[in-house]
């Protein structure tokens, strides 16, 4: 008897465009919005009888704009990105031969306005605070707290960090390897408080998921959102708050106490200092606002 291999299902035109750009990232996070953004495009051109790679021109993404906005009611943020994605699909589409020219090379996006002074994460007593409540917890919410808010983990990174990663040492330090954003590996060193809110977490476990629910499972996101939010009401703190308010915060408090700004930014794992810029920015909207500076000026003449 003969074994034959079946021949490969052929992928469609349009299937290996999407699946192309979507196999660019690695992040399931980035990929089901993505994937969300592209079939909201593909189900709207059909609705108008447009073919995505055929005859979709620059007014038809414009008037695409329009449905996102005034039916989908999606806020100008949301429309910039989904615009965004839109935009690299056919850059992309047109790199590898599906279409002669990308019709959203001129394609406008929404402007989008932030207020930073709305973002300042906690100040240090209130990020004190949340430490210190979160020992009083379990080991694995003060692991958590203490990762986010003295190391400024991403909260993917910190569900992540295995026991066996947590120990290493280069030059004296104690240090922790993780995987970050982008795929990208970092070493960072360990403090003594962060390093024994890892120690109790782990108790007489020896490798493993560092921080977990309390059913015994790893920690996810959803799970350490409910923990940040449960520990922040537990000390008083109203402002809505999220792990990444913690990250934000460990970042402002290193500005505070006068770590400069490179090495903020290098801590951060930022990739570009202008995204350190901003929450340096951000801190200062308010202290250093003119508005006090033009009170005391003219109470000088008064």
């Amino acid at each position: 008897m003969t074994n034959t291999v079946p021949s490969p299902t052929p992928i469609s035109m349009p299937d290996a465009a999407v699946l192309g750009y979507l196999a660019r990232y690695s992040s399931p996070g980035t990929v089901t919005a993505y994937t969300l953004d592209l079939r909201l495009l593909f189900e709207w051109c059909a609705r108008q009888g447009l073919d995505v790679f055929k005859n979709v021109e620059r007014p038809h993404l414009e008037l695409f704009a329009r449905y996102l906005e005034s039916e989908r009611h999606n806020a100008p943020a949301t429309i910039h990105r989904r615009l965004l994605v839109v935009r690299s699909f056919y850059q992309l589409a047109e790199f590898d031969g599906y279409i002669k020219k990308s019709p959203a090379t001129h394609l406008r996006l929404p402007r989008v306005f932030k207020d930073e002074t709305k973002t300042l994460g906690l100040d240090r007593n209130e990020l004190g605070s949340m430490v210190y409540a979160a020992r009083a917890s379990t080991p694995s919410d003060s692991a958590l707290i203490t990762m986010l808010a003295m190391l400024g983990l991403r909260v993917s990174e910190a569900c992540n960090v295995r026991i066996e990663n947590t120990h290493g040492e280069l030059r004296g330090h104690r240090t922790l390897s993780i995987i970050g954003k982008g795929t990208k590996p970092a070493t960072i060193p360990l403090a003594i408080p962060v390093a024994r809110a890892m120690d109790l977490a782990a108790g007489d476990r020896t490798e493993g998921w560092l921080c977990l629910r309390a059913d015994g499972k790893q920690m996810d996101r959803r799970a350490a959102s409910r923990v940040v939010v449960r520990i922040a009401k537990s000390v008083g703190i109203k402002t809505k708050i999220s792990p990444h308010s913690l990250r934000h915060s460990y970042i402002t408090a290193c500005l505070d106490a006068g770590v400069p700004l490179r090495d903020v930014q290098v801590a951060a794992r930022h990739n570009d200092i202008r995204m350190t810029v901003r929450y340096d920015r951000a801190r200062g909207n308010l202290d250093r606002h003119a508005n006090y500076a033009v009170a005391s000026f003219i109470a000088g003449a008064a």
